[in-house]
C-alpha cells in the first residue's frame, strides 16, 4: 500500500464508522430536550466511503481526481441531505420540533473536508482555490435559497440573528484591539530582546510563565485589581474601565499575545543576513534607518507569521472573556451550556471556528503577497 493512499483509507474508514454507528440526525420535541436518533442513509453513505477507498486499490488514471470529486460531493451534499431530511421530518411534526445534526453528520463532514484537502494537495493553487470556493459558493447558495431552514442550527441563528451579529462584532473588536496592542508593545520588546541578548531569557521567561496560567484563572485574577483602579480613578470607570467588561479581557488577551509577538520579532530580526546589515552600515545608515529600511522589511514575513498565530489564538481565547462580561461569541457558548440548548452552543462554536479560519486565510494571503513581492 502506497503512503499516498493511507490518508484515504483512514478517512474512508472513519467515514464508514460515522455513517454506521452515531446518529446522522436527532429529532427533538423542542430546542431544550434531547431527541431520538435517526440515520436514514446508512447504506448509501457507507457505500460511498467504501467506493472512495476502493478507488485507491485500483490502478486507473484519474482516480485522484475521482476521489477528490467524491470528497467535494460529500462536503456539499451532506448538508443538503440533512436539510432535505429535516424538511421532510418537520412536515409531519409539531411546530416546536427540532431536527439537530448528529455526530454522524459532523464526523463525516469533517472527514470529507480532510479528504478533499488531502487529494488537492500538490495540485495547482488555482485548482485548489477553485475547488474550495466552489464548495463554499454551493453551500452559501443552498443556504440563501432556504435549503437548510428546517435544521435546528439555522432556526437558532434566525431566532438570535441580531444579538448574534452584535456578538460577532464584539468578538472581532476584542481580537483586533488585542492584536494592535500586542504589535505596538510586543514588537519594541522583541527588538529590545534582540539588541540585549541577556534580557531575552528574563523577558521570554516571564511571558512564557504567563502562558502557563489558565485563561479562566487569569481573567478571574484581573477582576479585583481592575475594580480597584476604577474605584480609585472614577474617570476610568466612566470610560467603561472596571473589574468586568472589555478592559480586563483585553489586558489578559494581551498578556497571552505578547510571547509569540516577541519571539517572532526576534526571529525576524535574526533572519536578516549579517551582510545586509553590514552593507547598510557601510552606506552610512543610522540605527533607526537600519531598522526601518532593512531589518523590518526583510524580517516582516516572519513577524507576519507570528501575528497570524496571535490572531487565531486571540479569537479562540476571546470566547472565555464572555465569562467576565466582555461579550463576544463566547456568550452564546456559555449561555447555551447553562440553558442546555446545544444548538446555541454549536452556533457560537462554529462562528468562532469560521472566524479563526477566515483570519488565518487572510494572514496566509498577506504572507504569500509579501513573499511574492520580496
Amino acid at each position: 500500500m502506497k503512503a499516498a493512499a493511507l490518508p484515504v483509507f483512514v478517512l474512508a474508514f472513519v467515514g464508514m464508522v460515522a455513517a454506521s454507528l452515531p446518529a446522522f440526525l436527532h429529532v427533538a420535541p423542542n430546542r431544550l430536550l434531547s431527541g431520538d436518533a435517526l440515520s436514514p442513509h446508512v447504506g448509501s453513505m457507507a457505500g460511498a466511503w467504501l467506493f472512495a477507498a476502493a478507488c485507491m486499490l485500483l490502478a486507473f488514471p484519474g482516480r485522484r481526481v475521482l476521489v477528490a470529486a467524491l470528497a467535494w460531493a460529500g462536503l456539499v451534499g451532506l448538508p443538503l441531505l440533512a436539510g432535505t431530511d429535516a424538511r421532510l421530518i418537520l412536515a409531519h411534526a409539531s411546530p416546536f420540533a427540532r431536527v439537530q445534526l448528529g455526530a454522524g453528520f459532523w464526523v463525516q463532514w469533517l472527514a470529507a473536508a480532510l479528504l478533499l484537502l488531502d487529494r488537492l494537495r500538490g495540485m495547482h493553487r488555482a485548482v485548489q482555490a477553485g475547488a474550495w470556493l466552489a464548495a463554499f459558493a454551493a453551500v452559501v447558495l443552498a443556504f440563501a435559497t432556504g435549503a437548510f431552514d428546517s435544521l435546528a442550527l439555522v432556526r437558532e441563528w434566525q431566532a438570535q440573528r441580531a444579538p448574534f451579529a452584535a456578538a460577532a462584532v464584539a468578538h472581532l473588536r476584542l481580537a483586533a484591539i488585542t492584536l494592535a496592542l500586542a504589535l505596538a508593545i510586543g514588537a519594541p520588546l522583541g527588538w529590545w530582546a534582540w539588541r540585549r541578548r541577556r534580557g531575552d531569557g528574563v523577558l521570554v521567561g516571564v511571558l512564557a510563565f504567563l502562558q502557563t496560567v489558565p485563561s479562566l484563572a487569569l481573567f478571574a485574577l484581573l477582576i479585583a485589581p481592575f475594580a480597584w483602579l476604577a474605584r480609585a480613578w472614577p474617570a476610568l470607570g466612566a470610560l467603561g474601565f472596571g473589574g468586568t467588561g472589555a478592559a480586563p479581557a483585553v489586558f489578559a488577551l494581551l498578556l497571552y499575545a505578547l510571547l509569540p509577538v516577541v519571539r517572532y520579532t526576534v526571529a525576524g530580526l535574526d533572519a536578516v543576513p549579517g551582510d545586509a546589515r553590514e552593507a547598510a552600515r557601510g552606506l552610512g545608515m543610522s540605527r533607526s534607518q537600519l531598522l526601518l529600511r532593512v531589518q523590518l522589511p526583510l524580517g516582516w514575513p516572519v513577524l507576519l507569521a507570528g501575528l497570524r498565530i496571535v490572531a487565531v489564538q486571540t479569537i479562540g481565547l476571546a470566547a472565555v472573556a464572555a465569562l467576565i462580561g466582555a461579550g463576544g461569541l463566547g456568550r452564546f457558548v456559555f449561555l447555551g451550556i447553562g440553558q442546555g440548548a446545544m444548538d446555541m452552543v454549536t452556533l457560537g462554536t462554529l462562528a468562532i471556528i469560521v472566524m479563526a479560519l477566515a483570519v488565518d486565510l487572510l494572514f496566509q494571503g498577506l504572507l504569500a503577497l509579501t513573499e511574492r513581492r520580496a
